[in-house]
């Protein structure tokens, strides 16, 4: 039977991910000379099972590095070595390079090398000194201690082992790498197809290991399933002692691993053997390099709570029973109780379709934990580079977020993050000058309000200086020197393209990726930002966000015989026209004094090529809408009502239009579209109503009239 390796690459990557994960979150509580023996543990066995698995696959240049900083930290938690800010750095280090080792290795191309092999270098000079001693004790130990001994080991695994996490073949690898290795597989616990459960394991196994390790090396690679199998090492002649003269196979290159024999409870049966073929495991493509830019592939799966699975499965039941008395109504004669009853079912019918939807939209919730936990790594590091002492609060760690929004709001976050360290924090002397606390303070928060979720990302340093940033707009010719604007309003021209307030160019702020970028990125996801700061105190952007992409509150609206769905978060209020109060700007742009603003009216007939749509605009309704910072009108015949829909990509299932964002199936089984509020503004060829010239234009027409 052949094996091939590869089918389980993509747990092993996950699992490796998730490791890395909780090393750097176990490193970043590491205080040297207050080190937690737990904590160290926790690192080291993450370390272990990478370097177990990618030995196992084959990726040599994983496991080879992973050895060197699993032997500091088995020094570190022996007590032969004290833990020191020097190893928390490096170990760091060595947490990024393996997640580009193992990036690479997930996309199939041969990895950069480079920073492994400076890193390991650094840990071999750190271990030189018990490297030596180790040699000089090689050199002096007797002929009898290094001997050859072969151990046999019987390992019964407990039927619940898989459950646990472990995998055999992950400790049969390793106890290769101690030796020679014979490996027997007895299956004669094995039950009936129809009680054997994939779940469970009813294999057990003898090993006879020829080797020049005592047996606290072997009892090591047992010691994760210690409690969950009954293990046995002793000393024995072993099968090793009669293949003496049966070397013919030494020098076999043929890229198999021959695991062992199945013997079955008649000791005079036999079976082939099982083999793993290794050249069948997909070859890594040569000759491209991953750099260390290389992104990390999204997640394909994701871990789902029992009860949210059981919560789902009842849900179904509940279905399967409203659907079996609607079936049922279905065959009885048409009476005015059959009636009042298929309503009831109804009615029931709309119920529990409502609560399957709840759940399954759950399944895809995780919490927001997942974010945040990248941000102390990230602090860290820049305010170690920008030489501040900073403390990073996380509040609302559990608040549940929608998986494929969760991924997408990372980046956005990580930019307001740096810019709260870079601009928001002062140094150490700034803040004892100014009477504050020398370590600054960043609070990341996130909690549910109505049917979106909010994050608060908040600083207690300076706050954003306004005189600066006007005088940097009318430098770029954002806005003039004579417009009268308020603390607000000038906060938020740090949204406005290309906008960076950085006095040089730096790997933390002033790329002339700004805050624009931020704000775009956030309301690609039906989301917006803003800013609040106060001078001395800090600052607070604002991020409002739908809890999921799959489903959005919509307000329908009619335009000729067509409807149209308008995202919720981008309407402001919705009214009727006053002519009095319209004016033309140029050839064909009409604009509504509301208060203070001039809104222009964008009619969807026209954009959309509808006919017999209304066209006057006297007492016609116009939805005020905004997006990027910037009000519209849209004129329609009619509202309708508001509703959840359930959002469909156009692009997947058709093809990109402009000014439309998606679709959906009305319940009368139409197909609604839904509008894009940006892309409409793109479209119309419109520039921002702020404009002197467009604010010039309307005054004077609305002057004349």
């Amino acid at each position: 039977m052949s094996i091939d390796l590869s089918q389980f690459f993509e747990v092993f990557f996950e699992e490796s991910f998730e490791g890395l994960d909780a090393m750097e979150a176990e490193l970043l509580n590491l205080v040297p000379g207050e080190e937690d023996l737990e904590t160290i543990n926790t690192i080291f066995r993450a370390a272990h099972s990478i370097k177990g698995g990618s030995g196992t696959f084959g990726f040599n240049s994983v496991s080879d590095f992973t050895h060197v900083l699993e032997t500091l930290l088995d020094q570190i938690r022996e007590g032969k070595r004290e833990l020191t800010a020097e190893h928390v750095n490096l170990l760091l280090k060595s947490v990024d390079c393996l997640r580009e080792l193992l990036r690479g290795l997930q996309a199939e191309q041969e990895p950069n090398l480079d920073e492994a092999i400076a890193l390991r270098i650094k840990f071999e000079q750190i271990l030189g000194v018990d490297q030596g001693e180790k040699n000089k004790l090689e050199v002096t130990a007797s002929p009898a201690q290094l001997a050859l001994n072969t151990y046999q080991i019987d390992f019964k695994p407990y039927h619940h082992l898989f459950k646990t996490g472990n995998e055999p073949l992950y400790m049969i690898s390793e106890l290769a790498e101690l030796g020679d290795l014979e490996t027997q597989a007895f299956n004669n616990e094995i039950p009936d197809i129809a009680d054997l459960s994939p779940d469970d394991c009813f294999l057990s196994w003898r090993f006879f290991l020829n080797t020049a390790k005592d047996e606290s090396a072997i009892r090591e690679i047992f010691e994760w399933v210690e409690d969950d199998a009954d293990i046995t090492i002793a000393l024995c002649g072993g099968l090793f002692a009669d293949d003496d003269d049966d070397d013919d196979d030494d020098d076999d290159d043929d890229a198999q691993i021959t695991t062992p024999d199945v013997i079955e409870e008649n000791p005079n049966s036999t079976s082939a053997p099982a083999v793993v073929n290794v050249a069948a495991v997909k070859p890594i493509k040569k000759g491209t390099a991953v750099k260390a830019s290389t992104p990390a592939a999204e997640s394909t799966s994701i871990r789902v709570g029992i009860d949210k699975v059981d919560s789902l499965i009842n849900m179904v039941g509940e279905l399967v029973i409203t659907q079996a008395m609607l079936s049922q109504i279905g065959q009885q004669e048409i009476t005015e109780a059959t009636i009042a009853s298929l309503q009831e079912g109804l009615a029931q019918l709309a119920h529990n379709t409502r609560d399957l939807q709840e759940n399954v939209m759950r399944i895809r919730m995780l919490p927001i934990s997942f974010v945040f936990s990248r941000f102390p790594r990230l602090v860290r590091d820049i305010s170690q580079k920008l030489n501040k002492q900073v403390e990073l609060k996380l509040l609302g760690e559990q608040t549940e977020l929608d998986k494929t929004v969760m991924e997408k709001i990372s980046d956005p976050m990580v930019h307001l993050v740096r810019n709260s360290l870079d601009h928001g924090l002062e140094t150490v002397e700034q803040r004892l000058a100014a009477g504050k606390d020398p370590v600054g303070t960043v609070t990341l928060n996130a909690f549910h309000q109505g049917g979106n979720i909010v994050i608060e990302i908040m600083d207690d340093g300076q706050g954003l200086n306004t005189v600066k940033i006007k005088q940097k707009a009318v430098a770029n010719g954002l806005v003039s020197e004579a417009d009268e604007l308020d603390d607000d309003e000038i906060n938020e021209l740090i949204f406005m393209p290309g906008f960076s307030t950085a006095d040089e160019v730096s790997d933390i702020s002033g790329r002339g990726v700004g805050m624009d970028v931020v704000r775009r990125n956030i309301q690609s996801l039906n989301g917006s930002v803003e800013v609040s700061s106060a001078a001395g105190v800090g600052s607070t952007f604002t991020i409002r966000l739908p809890l999921t992409l799959a489903i959005l509150d919509g307000q329908l609206v009619r335009v000729a015989k067509h409807t149209y769905i308008i995202p919720l978060i981008s309407i402001v209020e919705s009214l009727q026209i006053d002519i009095s109060k319209v004016s033309r700007v140029g050839k064909d742009l009409d604009v509504l004094r509301l208060r203070d603003e001039y809104i222009p009216i964008l009619r969807l007939y026209s954009i959309f090529n509808h006919q017999g749509a209304i066209e006057t605009l006297d007492k016609t309704l116009l939805v005020v809408v905004e997006s990027d910072n910037q009000k519209i009108g849209l004129l329609v015949d009619d509202l309708l009502s508001q509703q959840q829909v359930v959002i469909k990509s156009l692009e997947a299932n058709y093809q990109k239009v402009d000014g439309v964002s998606g679709a959906t199936i009305l319940g009368d089984g139409r197909v609604s579209l839904i509008v894009d509020i940006s892309g409409l503004i793109k479209l119309s060829g419109l520039r921002k109503p702020g404009s002197q010239e467009l604010i010039i234009e309307s005054q004077a027409n609305l002057e004349a009239s």
